[in-house]
């Protein structure tokens, strides 16, 4: 969906919780990728693959200068000759801990076995977002959950276009912005704190 659309359907929900909701969910999935660290993983569930959502954020990736946004799309089912952006399994979770981002969009309830997968990963320290369908499992893994409830007035599909949009909007707060304020801020207090040079 390109910007005139995005702008289309933030017009039509005015007034509605959803622009907010998705801004706000956006600016904690912005703030929460660690550029170098773990990155961004992206997991649906057997029935659902968020690709579409993965295509979008690569996209704003790449528009809003923020390469740590574009996920590695994690896939119940990879075919032998997939190309490699393609070809992640679910055993990428396993190996997602502190510096991780996971963020996992579940229509319905996933499976036991993802559901183990995300808690797994939670406790090895990565920080689990969910766009879920209000599952109270997947939104209690969660460290931050937008939910799309049925009867919502929006689907799924149409919030995860407000987030794509938005996780790459320069009105957000940029993460590495507040890292070289503190970058600064610590070398500040390092010159202030470091004893005085010897005298010569």
């Amino acid at each position: 969906m390109d910007a005139v659309r995005v702008a289309l359907l933030r017009e039509v929900l005015a007034g509605t919780e959803w622009p907010g909701a998705a801004r706000r969910f956006a600016g904690a999935l912005r703030s929460s990728v660690v550029p170098r660290r773990g990155g961004l993983l992206l997991v649906g569930t057997e029935a659902y693959e968020p690709w579409h959502l993965a295509a979008h954020l690569v996209d704003e990736a790449a528009w809003s200068g923020l390469p740590e946004l574009a996920p590695t799309l994690v896939r119940h089912r990879v075919r032998p000759d997939a190309p490699a952006h393609l070809a992640v399994g679910l055993g990428r979770l396993e190996a997602a801990g502190r510096g991780a981002t996971l963020l996992v969009v579940a229509p319905e309830r996933p499976d036991e076995g993802l559901l183990q997968r995300v808690y797994d990963a939670r406790r090895a320290g990565a920080t689990v977002l969910s766009l879920d369908g209000g599952d109270t499992e997947v939104r209690g893994l969660a460290h931050e959950a937008l939910t799309v409830a049925e009867g919502a007035g929006v689907d799924l599909d149409m919030v995860q276009h407000l987030v794509s949009a938005a996780a790459g909007e320069n009105s957000l707060p940029s993460p590495r912005a507040d890292r070289r304020f503190r970058d600064r801020l610590s070398s500040l207090t390092d010159r202030l704190t470091s004893p005085p040079p010897t005298r010569w």
